[in-house]
């Protein structure tokens, strides 16, 4: 097989592109991070995220998140299309800073759950949801 000079560049074109497409995801998803803490790095922390480790329909997946003290919490799926799944605001009259929802996850990835305290500082943590039926076409 012989390859013309466009073909070579072609190729070449196409193998640069699918070698950035996972650096430009990964800066996405760490842009969305960064815009809710402002720039601030997220510590380990007072937090709980439940999800299932294994969910067989990616459509529906339950999580919930526990953050006392928060005032909001943002949840992310970080290997969806868009990362940014549901923020949760707490009011200073909240009984329970506690919320729960159903979530749409396209494969198996990390759902991270970064909350704002009083204090401006922020606190994470993730878990990996195993999806066998993804939730966005697949």
């Amino acid at each position: 097989m012989k390859l013309s000079r466009r073909q070579a560049i072609a190729v070449g074109v196409g193998a640069g592109i699918f070698a950035l497409m996972p650096h430009q995801l990964r800066a996405a998803q760490e842009e969305g991070v960064a815009a809710f803490t402002g720039g601030v790095e997220p510590k380990e922390g007072d937090i709980t995220l439940n999800a299932p480790e294994i969910a067989e329909n990616g459509n529906t997946v339950p999580i919930s998140v526990d953050a006392p003290g928060a005032e909001e919490v943002m949840v992310f799926a970080l290997g969806n299309p868009s990362p940014d799944v549901v923020k949760f605001k707490f009011g200073r009259l909240a009984g329970s800073h506690t919320a729960s929802t159903r979530i749409r996850l396209a494969k198996t990835q990390n759902v991270v759950a970064v909350a704002k305290m009083p204090d401006g500082s922020f606190v994470k943590t993730q878990k990996e949801v195993k999806v066998t039926i993804g939730g966005c076409g697949g």
